[in-house]
């Protein structure tokens, strides 16, 4: 069940907003009442269709075909949302990828692959989105960019050191952009999700075996984290109860990562 918060008059960007947990934080924002772009790199079905779904949440979508670690496509990508949506009030950095191998395996592409999607992409996107999102005065409500990390970011995970280095990049560059943008009337902040029940989960190998291992761990019922558990705390952290929240890396994980 979503969170009733309103978000009316709002403009909000989800990047990889095509599927898993973007797609689903991209209707929660529809529904709640934001206008709503979304990105998305090599899946112009799963766009269409998420496309179709938060049209049907209430916002007419903005679909955008963008490969954001690229300087060139992250300003075209914010000069399509001011002109579509006439301006932004809500940046969510979603797009991730970065390929699951041992850390011994990564190569100099592997490794620049991950840094560039998942770190670059975000630093130049907020660059691009800055003088959207930026406030002229404290009266004005402030304006929200939230990241999207993993436990890879403080935790050793198998297959999983290139990208997990590139979460924690991600966190770490969470606080610096609030340090810079906090004065600025943007409150920058992370949402480190654990083990998110998403189609892309379910195509790896060994998966049940992992869901079987959270559900022991969570303190929470033996309910899986669900893409929507991940979208609620987004709804939160771009909501007024949030304005005091900032640098901010929020975890949900039905308390797993409590365990040692």
């Amino acid at each position: 069940m979503s969170i009733e918060l309103s978000l009316e008059g709002k403009a909000a960007l989800v990047t990889g907003g095509s599927r898993g947990i973007g797609r689903a934080i991209a209707v929660a924002l529809a529904r709640a009442g934001a206008d709503v772009a979304i990105t998305y790199l090599n899946a112009p079905e799963d766009a269409q269709d998420a496309a179709a779904e938060i049209l049907e949440a209430g916002s007419e979508p903005l679909v955008i075909k963008a490969d954001l670690s690229e300087e060139e496509d992250a300003k075209n990508t914010i000069a399509a949302v001011k002109e579509g949506l006439g301006g932004l009030d809500i940046l969510v950095s979603n797009a991730a990828g970065g390929g699951f191998r041992p850390l011994m395996e990564v190569d100099a592409d592997n490794f620049s692959y991950a840094m560039n999607l998942n770190v670059r992409a975000f630093m130049l996107t907020v660059q691009a989105a800055a003088p959207l999102l930026e406030r002229q005065s404290d009266s004005e409500e402030r304006s929200h960019v939230i990241t999207l990390s993993s436990w890879g970011a403080e935790r050793a995970l198998p297959m999983y050191g290139a990208i997990g280095a590139s979460k924690a990049a991600l966190e770490s560059m969470t606080r610096h952009f609030a340090l810079e943008l906090g004065p600025r009337g943007v409150n920058v902040n992370c949402v480190r999700a654990g083990v998110v029940d998403t189609g892309a989960l379910r195509s790896l190998p060994g998966v049940q075996a992992v869901l079987d291992a959270r559900k022991q761990r969570s303190l929470a019922g033996d309910k899986n984290v669900s893409p929507e558990d991940v979208a609620n705390g987004v709804l939160f952290l771009v909501s007024p109860l949030a304005g005091m929240i900032q640098g901010h890396t929020l975890i949900i994980d039905g308390g797993a990562s409590l365990h040692p």
